[in-house]
């Protein structure tokens, strides 16, 4: 699966942006899929992860109640609103896909050898 980010830009505090991420192929729908993100100097890290049907989310501790995961599979796409944005969350922003049939939670175990990566797009909080 080929996978294609966009969404990022420039936004204060507080601003709200939505990424999308569509996948190339047919089998979309067997796959999960994840956001991650990667922060200068830092290591990536997951971000929120959704399963194969949409049933099943997952988010990190520092986003929730603040990002939202969904997806459409019948147009290939998944998508994070990101609403009340921090400086904190300033990074590259990678969506991924991990063939899995496993509930949320468990695809963020998953290691990083497993998933397909897009290729990021930038978000910046900074006023």
């Amino acid at each position: 699966v080929q996978l294609q980010a966009s969404g990022g830009g420039l936004v204060q505090p507080g601003g709200s942006l939505r990424l999308s991420c569509a996948a190339s192929g047919r089998t979309f729908s067997s796959y999960a899929m994840g956001w991650f993100r990667q922060a200068p100097g830092k290591e990536r890290e997951s971000v929120a992860t959704i399963g194969w049907s949409g049933g099943s989310t997952y988010y990190v501790d520092s986003v929730k109640g603040r990002f939202t995961i969904s997806r459409d599979n019948a147009k290939n796409t998944v998508y994070l609103q990101m609403n009340s944005l921090k400086p904190e969350d300033t990074a590259v922003y990678y969506c991924g896909a991990v063939s899995s049939t496993a509930q949320a939670m468990g695809v963020m175990k998953i290691g990083p050898n497993a998933w397909s990566w897009g290729q990021g797009t930038l978000v910046t909080v900074s006023s």
